[in-house]
Parts: C-alpha cells; sequence; structure tokens
C-alpha cells in the first residue's frame, strides 16, 4: 500500500504502542494515529478521509480497525472525532463518543453528527498533503 511522503515523515516519530496488534499493520496504523491526534477539538473527520491521506485505496475498513487499538497509547488517540462517511458515530451504543463530541461543543442528532459539512477536518487540505 502506498503511503504519501507527508505520513511517511509522520510514521518515523517515535510512540509507545502498548496494546497488541496482531495484523502487522504497525506501521500504517501509527500514521493513522498521527492523522487522528491532529484533528482539532470541535471537528470532525471520516475514516475515508484519514485513508485517502495516508495512500490507502479502498483504506476506510482499516482506520476503522487501527481505532480499535488505540487504548493505551500516549499521546492519546481522539477516536471519537472519526466518524463514518454519513457522519454517524457508529459503534456507540455506551454513548462514550457522543458525551466527549457534545463536551467539545459538537451537536449530535441521534447518532448523527449535526451540520456535519461545517465540522467536517479534511486532513489532506488542513495538513497539505
Amino acid at each position: 500500500m502506498a503511503i504519501s511522503r507527508n505520513c511517511r515523515n509522520l510514521l518515523q516519530e517515535q510512540h509507545t504502542m502498548t496494546s497488541s496488534n496482531p495484523t502487522g499493520n504497525e506501521e500504517i496504523y501509527k500514521g493513522i494515529f498521527e492523522i487522528a491526534r491532529r484533528i482539532p477539538k470541535g471537528r470532525v473527520t471520516t475514516y475515508g478521509a484519514i485513508a485517502k491521506a495516508m495512500g490507502l485505496k479502498s483504506g476506510a475498513r482499516m482506520v476503522a480497525r487501527a481505532m480499535g487499538y488505540t487504548a493505551g497509547l500516549k499521546p492519546a488517540v481522539p477516536v471519537q472525532r472519526v466518524v463514518s462517511a454519513s457522519g454517524l458515530l457508529n459503534g456507540d451504543e455506551q454513548g462514550n463518543r457522543k458525551k466527549k463530541l457534545e463536551a467539545e461543543g459538537i451537536v449530535i442528532n441521534g447518532n448523527r453528527i449535526a451540520d456535519f459539512k461545517n465540522k467536517f477536518w479534511d486532513p489532506l487540505q488542513e495538513l497539505g498533503f
């Protein structure tokens, strides 16, 4: 899988992964985590937008999978800020992501980001990829 030059630079930063990652995609996951860490409070991005910034063709599922390996990482990865392409908070049965996003000033209607278009943060544009 091709990774953009900027993401390769992000991958060179040192981060300790404390959770096990049986997929063998540790370096790609590190790049995904770095992009997610750069999402500003009060904004959201999508699994697909991160995949596109990473140069991962059809990589939205890989990004979603990577979000499952964030427990215990330092600095923390704000997984609540990564949502589906339609603004849905998938996998938030406990409401934890919703509570965190609302604390950041994001309005949630049902299980969907209100005003998703204006809250969307595009890593390609914002990080200059």
